[in-house]
């Protein structure tokens, strides 16, 4: 296969002769004589070798202690399962669609570097690698093909340095001959219609955002730079999956032949995909782990793994509707000995027991299969039972407020929520204004609000540390209001469809506004969230188990996330707030997707939720140490525990007149409160 893919054009005896003599004469050109350079000629005629991705990766690729645990010349064999992924990736077979679901760290994104290192090589065209963000794209040069480039002789001559003047050699682009490489974000929809593109590598894709800027999905979006290649193009599409019904890779292999990697049983040479239900150890004895073959039932050693991964082979266990999509899927289990064990990985599992969290990223990264989000509505009757009757507005543990408005028709509804360690909290107080947005006197009481206080159960009071209000309705009232308000203290917000859990609150940008009939450029501030993470997250805390009254008086606390309703709350509130389902739908074309839908038609204290919620995460409490967390402990108790020295002025003598006591003695007089505000937001 030729380098340029064209056949070289025939060169006549006498030009041949003009040019020997030419450069036999240059001493610049280092040949020696005639014979030298016909030889150069005629290895220029020869055809490059017909290589696969996998044999290139052996020949030419090395690697470096930079980026990898593992220096030197990069072996094919001791990740055997890669060989057909990335030879699926050479010119001359037929797939154009390849996906790869699998676990964390099994290699893949190093086959997708050979699949780089190959163009370049052996196949130059124009080719694009979109990450998560345009800031990973970057990380992504600087660590891994830098030293890609830089340890791989064959690439390093094709890829001038980044230090020479017009290289061609950026942080995002690098030139070679015959075609350019160039790397992206997904949240960047430049980036996505920069050119047209050959080859395609999008690694990570379900930690791409739903939208690049609002511009549609990343992978459509970066799909259409294809279209001029026809039958030549390849995409491939990787990644470890998240969440049932919204995972993109997950709708890529489902839409493929569904390969499995088989391996035989040392024992009895029976071929199975290894699955974590036969990996079986002794209770709470995670060493003993050993995977039982389903043929003999007989336990497999992990050392037994080396020769079962060489021997292995892939098969399909579907049939594709497009004969050019073909797919891959790999577990944990499959990591080769020295990286992942058996062993390491029942500790994992055993560690992840009792935390959905913990349990949903280990059926991620280790089985590398999709979470089963839980969004069964929990009973509100089972919510009306646990309400309790706080000491105070704000109980002991609260140490933060935030706020959550709803802009309806005809009024605003507030709920105000006390925030603890571990995301522990409790509704404060339940606020309907009546009037709608179309009133001023609505905004005036919402601005009062934002001035007053709730009193701790310590003696403190505090004020609402952030308000965030919705946008989705009369969007023009509310920037104008929160533009009187400053940006301190209130966040306009807007809902966005579909999770996203590694920044469910994304922003602040400043947007367009028309305020007051007048449009201004960028006249708003503005968070966008998923809110449908956080609905996750609210069904998930009301469903936690809390401790008896025996465990209660043992001194046992509430669970981190707890979340704790009032007794003066009504039934209504209570339906509202579990008034939403999540909910699988599919689309014309089968692919699964998940939605939230009403299970009835009012759902203000759901959406008040998220939106405070949403409050406390701009605040930064899902980043807070626990230094913070104990700086904010202290304050809350240097207003009640180190008072000042009684001081009686004249305008406090009269609202607090000494009053006497059973002994007749006249207490001190109380000295007025000051409103509790954090030290890091004063």
């Amino acid at each position: 296969m030729s380098g340029n893919n064209s056949t070289p054009s025939p060169i006549s005896g006498s030009r041949l002769n003009e040019a020997k003599s030419d450069l036999a004469n240059d001493p610049d050109t280092g040949f020696d004589g005639a014979d030298d350079i016909l030889r150069a000629w005629r290895r220029g005629l020869r055809p490059d070798p017909d290589l696969s991705v996998s044999d290139w990766a052996d020949q030419h690729r090395w690697l470096s202690s930079r980026a990898a645990a593992e220096p030197g010349r990069y072996r094919t064999a001791r990740t055997p399962y890669l060989r057909e992924i990335m030879d699926a990736l050479s010119p001359r077979h037929p797939a154009q669609r390849i996906s790869f679901m699998k676990a964390a760290q099994v290699g893949a994104t190093e086959a997708g570097n050979n699949w780089i290192g190959f163009v370049i090589h052996h196949a130059p065209g124009p080719m694009l690698a979109v990450l998560p963000t345009v800031e990973m794209a970057k990380r992504a040069s600087r660590g891994r093909l830098d030293p890609l480039i830089a340890e791989s002789p064959a690439l390093k001559e094709r890829v001038n340095p980044a230090r020479s003047r017009d290289a061609g050699n950026s942080m995002l682009s690098k030139e070679f001959p015959g075609g350019i490489l160039v790397l992206t974000g997904a949240n960047s929809a430049t980036g996505l219609r920069s050119m047209p593109a050959r080859y395609i590598f999008l690694d990570e894709v379900d930690a791409y955002p739903a939208s690049a800027d609002e511009e549609g999905d990343p992978v459509t979006l970066a799909e259409a730079r294809t279209t001029t290649f026809a039958h030549r193009r390849k995409l491939f599409l990787v990644s470890t999956p998240t969440i049932r019904g919204l995972s993109r890779i997950e709708r890529e292999f489902e839409a493929s032949d569904q390969r499995r990697y088989f391996v035989p049983c040392p024992h009895c040479g029976h071929r199975q995909w290894l699955q974590f239900e036969r990996l079986h150890w002794e209770k709470d004895r995670p060493e003993t782990a050993a995977y039982h073959c389903a043929g003999c039932e007989t336990p497999i050693a992990e050392h037994h793994k080396t020769a079962m991964l060489e021997q292995g082979e892939w098969r399909a266990t579907a049939v594709s509707a497009d004969p050019t999509a073909i797919g891959f899927h790999l577990s944990a289990l499959y990591s080769p000995v020295g990286w992942k064990s058996w062993e390491q990985i029942a500790r994992d599992w055993l560690a992840a027991q009792g935390s959905e969290d913990m349990l949903r990223a280990a059926r991620n990264t280790l089985l590398g299969e999709t979470w089963v989000e839980s969004g069964e509505a929990p009973d509100w009757q089972r919510l009306a039972d646990r309400r309790e009757g706080f000491a105070a507005q704000i109980p002991e543990r609260g140490l933060i407020l935030t706020a959550g408005v709803d802009v309806q028709k005809d009024r605003i509804e507030v709920d105000v929520w006390a925030w603890g360690r571990g995301l522990e909290s409790w509704l404060v107080d339940h606020i309907v204004l009546p009037g709608g947005p179309d009133d001023p006197r609505c905004w005036d009481q919402l601005t009062a609000l934002l001035g007053r206080t709730w009193q701790h159960a310590n003696g403190a009071v505090m004020p609402i540390a952030n308000l965030a209000i919705d946008t989705g309705y009369e969007a023009a009232a509310v920037y104008g209001w929160a533009r009187t308000q400053g940006f301190e203290q209130v966040a306009p917000i807007k809902g966005l469809e579909g999770f996203n859990r590694a920044t469910p609150v994304s922003g602040p940008t400043f947007v367009d506004a028309t305020i007051g009939g007048r449009r201004l450029r960028r006249g708003a501030r503005l968070w966008s969230i998923a809110t449908a993470t956080f609905k996750i997250e609210t069904y998930r805390f009301l469903r936690l188990e809390r401790p008896g009254d025996e465990d209660r008086a043992l001194g046992v606390l509430d669970p981190p996330g707890s979340v704790h309703l009032p007794d003066w709350i009504d039934s209504e509130w209570l339906k509202q707030l579990v008034a939403e389902q999540l909910v699988t739908v599919r689309n014309k074309r089968g692919y699964a997707r998940q939605e939230w839908q009403k299970l009835r038609e009012r759902n203000e204290a759901l959406d008040c939720r998220v939106y405070a919620r949403a409050a406390i995460w701009i605040l930064g409490a899902d980043r807070w140490d626990d230094r913070m967390w104990r700086q904010l402990e202290a304050q809350a108790g240097v207003e009640t525990r180190l008072p000042e020295p009684p001081r009686i002025s004249e305008q406090d003598t009269t609202p607090d007149a000494p009053e006497p006591t059973r002994a007749g003695t006249p207490k001190t007089p109380r000295r007025r409160r000051r409103a509790y505000t954090p030290r890091f937001m004063r």
